[in-house]
């Protein structure tokens, strides 16, 4: 029996030293910082991890382009990554299966969204970011003007005469094609898969008729597109939001304070910016970041 006894405190201090390790190792150790495989992300992915390296002792690893929304999910949930931005309707939607109802406010999804992952995840959403990148329907100027259409129920009678064409990840999100062509009734000529970064240009070579497009990008003024209006309100707000595991939080203590220094420091036409120095203008999303980070007093 004592041998039993000891065997089992032996055990026991060793896992005690163990998570006590694990603790320590986590709290002076790295944390890593990744993002979705667009544009916009990448520059967020950077400028969350300069922005870290700057106001924090931590070890920052950067993983950007890793994915979409459930490969983010996943490696978050698993630990393999730390940080990331997300948005407040994707989250909503496609990670908590929430049912979006027209009328409900941005506060009103972030809070739902915010209790949803602490609950089911033990993952903290933090301070929005400040700017709202939604979904929205795009095509040519001119084409627009020839059909005469407007509105997302305009587009629905000329849809039969349209190609459609957005990213893989659209056409498996629950607030994807199949909801949004349910909702307005859309038959399209033709359907495509194509990269999120590719899609505009294939809009302005008429390569395809109708894109998703993402309302803070700047192509959009570029390529002469226009967006149409989502007149049943079909799309819910995408409120820009850092998101990380609460163990990262809670074995290092004042790491909430610090990113939520961040809230409110991009508007719609802050990110629009930031994307065309890199999509228009050629400039690497880290060094985009960076200048921002600095020109905000951020980081020196």
């Amino acid at each position: 029996m004592k041998k039993l006894i000891g065997l089992l405190l032996s055990v026991f201090l060793v896992f005690s030293l163990a998570a006590c390790n694990a603790g320590e190792e986590t709290k002076k150790g790295k944390i890593v910082v990744a993002g979705k495989k667009f544009t916009e992300q990448v520059i967020l992915t950077h400028l969350l991890a300069e922005y870290l390296k700057a106001n924090t002792d931590l070890e920052v690893e950067v993983e950007d382009s890793l994915g979409g929304v459930f490969v983010l999910h996943e490696a978050i949930k698993k630990g393999d990554i730390d940080l990331y931005v997300e948005y407040t309707g994707t989250g909503y939607l496609n990670v908590l299966k929430n049912e979006y109802k027209p009328g409900q406010t941005p506060e009103e999804v972030y809070e739902a969204t915010k209790k949803g992952y602490k609950e089911k995840f033990n993952i903290a959403w933090l301070e929005p970011l400040g700017f709202n990148n939604t979904y929205a329907l795009a095509l040519r100027q001119e084409l627009a003007n020839k059909l005469g259409v407007k509105t997302y129920t305009d587009l629905a009678a000329k849809a039969p005469r349209l190609t459609f064409g957005s990213d893989a990840e659209f056409f498996e999100r629950s607030d994807g094609f199949d909801a949004l062509e349910k909702a307005y009734n859309f038959e399209f000529k033709k359907t495509t898969n194509i990269d999120p970064d590719l899609q505009y240009e294939a809009a302005k070579n008429g390569d395809i008729d109708v894109i998703t497009a993402f309302s803070t990008d700047a192509r959009i003024k570029q390529f002469d597109l226009t967006l149409l209006e989502d007149d049943k309100n079909f799309f819910p707000p995408y409120y820009a939001v850092p998101i990380i595991r609460q163990e990262v939080l809670d074995v290092n203590p004042g790491l909430e304070e610090t990113l939520n220094k961040l809230a409110g420091i991009l508007s719609d036409e802050k990110m629009l910016e930031l994307n065309a120095q890199v999509n228009l203008k050629g400039k690497e999303p880290k060094q985009v970041a960076i200048d921002f980070l600095k020109s905000e007093g951020l980081i020196d």
